[in-house]
C-alpha cells in the first residue's frame, strides 16, 4: 500500500462478525476505518501489533444497556471496554436520556444528581451536544423510552390518554426519531408504562410514523403472565408493522419455567407469519431491578413521593400483606412471613442502597435480614424502601439454567448486559452482568461448553446486533467499516465477576479500538476516548 497506516495488526485470527469461519490475515487501520485486510509484505504503519494466535473480531455491541446518565460519571467506560464492548444501545425498558419535560423533569433529577451531572437537557439533540463535549470511550445509540414520553405529557397517573395527549406523545416520539433515536422502548412493569394499554402503544407507533424502526419491550410480565405478554408484543407488530424485540427474554419463577417452550413456539410462529422478532439475554439466571418491583403496580401511582406516603399507611400495608400472601400461596413459594431457605424471600438479595449507614445490608437476602432483625420480610422491605426513599436495587434469583441455554441458543437472540456503565470502585454489590456478560458468554457457552461455535457467539454480539438495530458499517470486519475492534486470547478470555464479588475485571482481553483509536492496550486503558453518538441512516 502506498499510504502509511496508523495501525497494522499482524497474524490475527479474524472473525468477521457475520458468522463465517475465521481466517488468518493482517488488518490495517487508517484514521477511523479498516482499510486493509490481507497478507501483503511491505505494508507500512506507524504502529504494528502482533496478534499471533489471538482472535480479532468486531467490537461487541451491548444491545441492552442503561448508561444514558452513568456515562457522564464513568466516561472511560471501563466496566464495558474490558469486556470488549465498543457500542451500547441505550434507552431500554421505557427510560431514556430524552425527552425530559413535565413530570419527567423532577423524576429524572435523581439520575442527574447521583451521577454528578451539572448539565440539564430536554431533547436528544441537546443530549448529543453534551455527549460530544464529554467524548466517552464507547459509542452511544439509543431508543426512546415510552416512560419518558408518557410522563412528559401525562405525568405518572393511572388513566388513558386524551386525544390531545395522544397527539402530543406521538409528536415527541416522532421528533426523537428525527433526531436519531433507533425506535421505541417500553417498560411495562415500571411507572408509568404499567398504566398503558396495548391500544395506546399501537396508536403511538402508528401516529408517530416510526414503523421502519424497532419496538423493544420489557414486557408486562416475565412470569405469571409471560405468554400473554409475548402475545401482546406480537399483536403490536401485527397492527403496526414494526420490528419487535423482546428485552432480556426469561421465565421468572420456578412455577413458570415450563412456559419457555411455548414462548419459543409463539416467536417461531410469528416469524413464519412475516413478523421480524428478535430478543436479547444476559448469561445469568438472576435479574436485577429496583426493590419495589416486588410490589403491585397500584402502589406506584403518582410517582415516588406518592408511593412513599402509601407505604407509611397501615391500611395500605395490610392490603399489601393480603395481596402478596395470596400471590405467594398461589405460586407455592411460602407464606408472607416465611423465612425458610427455599421460600420467595430468600431469592431476593439487596444489591445497593443509597444511605451509607445501611451498607451492611448489601449482598444479603431478605429472609436472612428479616431473621437478623426479628421482623417479617415484608416489614423489612417496606421499612427499607421508606428509609432509602425507594433508591434500593435488588438481585432476584428466579430463573433456570435450562431456559437460559434455550434462549441464548436461539438464532435470533443477541447479548445484552442490562447494565449501566460502572466503575470498579462503585458502591454496593451490583449484578456481575455489569462486569462479565460478554467475556462470560464466550467462555461459558462457546470455549468451555462448546454449545456454540465461536464464530456464532461473536456474530450474536456483533453482526446480528448491528443488522437488527440498523447500525451501519459496524459489527463487521470489512474494508470501509469503522475500526471498532477487539483482540483477545481465546484460551484466557473469561469473566471474573461473581454475585459475591462482582466488581472484577475480565482477563484475556488484550487490545480494543473504538473508531480507530487504541482505547485498551495490553489490557490497560490508554486514556484515549473516541466514542460517538451513532445515527441511524436517514
Amino acid at each position: 500500500m502506498g499510504t502509511e497506516l496508523d495501525f497494522l495488526i499482524k497474524n490475527a485470527t479474524i472473525y468477521d462478525g457475520l458468522g463465517n469461519k475465521p481466517f488468518c490475515a493482517d488488518l490495517g487501520i487508517l484514521q477511523d476505518k479498516i482499510v486493509y485486510i490481507g497478507r501483503q509484505s511491505g505494508v507500512d504503519a506507524k504502529t504494528s501489533i502482533d496478534a499471533t494466535r489471538k482472535v480479532l473480531s468486531p467490537g461487541f455491541i451491548d444491545v441492552h444497556a442503561h448508561s444514558e446518565f452513568s456515562i457522564f460519571a464513568y466516561p472511560d467506560a471501563s466496566s464495558k471496554v474490558f469486556q470488549g464492548v465498543t457500542t451500547e444501545i441505550n434507552g431500554n425498558c421505557g427510560m431514556s436520556c430524552s425527552p425530559i419535560y413535565g413530570a419527567t423533569t423532577s423524576q429524572m433529577e435523581k439520575e442527574f444528581t447521583s451521577n454528578n451531572i451539572s448539565q440539564r437537557w430536554a431533547t436528544f439533540d441537546d443530549y448529543k451536544g453534551h455527549f460530544k463535549a464529554l467524548q466517552p470511550a464507547v459509542n452511544f445509540t439509543t431508543l426512546t423510552g415510552h416512560g419518558n414520553i408518557r410522563a412528559s405529557v401525562m405525568g405518572y397517573v393511572n388513566e388513558a390518554p386524551s386525544e390531545k395527549q395522544m397527539e402530543d406523545m406521538a409528536l415527541l416520539l416522532k421528533k426523537s426519531a428525527q433526531q436519531g433515536s433507533l425506535g421505541l422502548s417500553t417498560g411495562l412493569i415500571y411507572l408509568p408504562g404499567v398504566y398503558s394499554k396495548t391500544e395506546e402503544l399501537i396508536e403511538l407507533i402508528n401516529r408517530s410514523g416510526i414503523q421502519s424502526l424497532i419496538y423493544a419491550t420489557h414486557m408486562r410480565s416475565e412470569g405469571d403472565y409471560l405468554l400473554e405478554s409475548v402475545n401482546e408484543t406480537i399483536e403490536i407488530a401485527q397492527k403496526t408493522g414494526i420490528k419487535i424485540h423482546i428485552s432480556h427474554l426469561k421465565t421468572s419463577g420456578r412455577h413458570n419455567w415450563h412456559k419457555m417452550d411455548r414462548v419459543i413456539e409463539a416467536m417461531e410462529s410469528a416469524k413464519a407469519n412475516g413478523i421480524h422478532i428478535t430478543c436479547d439475554r444476559y448469561p445469568y439466571t438472576a435479574s436485577q431491578t429496583s426493590l419495589d418491583a416486588v410490589l403491585p403496580p397500584w402502589v406506584y401511582e403518582g410517582g415516588n413521593e406518592a408511593e412513599i406516603e402509601r407505604l407509611k399507611d397501615k391500611n395500605v400495608v395490610n392490603r399489601l400483606r393480603n395481596e402478596l400472601a395470596h400471590t405467594l400461596a398461589k405460586r407455592g413459594e411460602g407464606n408472607i412471613d416465611s423465612t425458610k431457605p427455599d421460600d420467595y424471600w430468600n431469592s431476593v438479595m439487596i444489591s445497593r442502597v443509597h444511605n451509607s449507614k445501611n451498607r451492611h445490608i448489601e449482598g444479603k437476602r431478605l429472609a436472612e435480614l428479616a431473621e437478623q432483625f426479628s421482623m417479617s420480610p415484608l416489614t423489612l422491605l417496606i421499612n427499607t424502601l421508606i428509609e432509602e426513599k425507594l433508591d434500593v436495587d435488588a438481585i432476584y434469583f428466579s430463573m433456570s439454567d435450562e431456559n437460559l441455554r434455550k434462549v441464548l441458543l436461539l438464532d435470533n437472540c443477541m447479548i445484552g448486559s442490562d447494565s449501566s456503565l460502572k466503575g470498579f470502585d462503585i458502591a454496593g454489590n451490583p449484578h456481575p452482568r455489569g462486569f462479565g456478560t460478554f467475556a462470560g458468554f464466550i467462555r461459558n457457552f462457546s470455549v468451555e461448553k462448546g454449545l456454540l461455535p465461536l464464530e456464532t457467539a461473536i456474530y450474536k454480539m456483533t453482526g446480528l446486533a448491528a443488522s437488527t438495530f440498523d447500525i451501519k458499517h459496524r459489527g463487521v470486519i470489512a474494508k470501509g467499516a469503522f475500526a471498532d475492534i477487539v483482540i483477545f486470547n481465546p484460551e484466557e478470555f473469561k469473566d471474573m465477576a461473581t454475585y459475591d464479588n462482582p466488581k472484577q475485571k475480565p482477563v484475556g482481553l488484550e487490545h480494543l479500538f473504538v473508531n480507530g483509536v487504541l482505547t485498551v492496550f495490553n489490557n490497560q486503558l490508554t486514556g484515549k476516548r473516541a466514542g460517538r453518538v451513532l445515527m441511524p441512516p436517514s
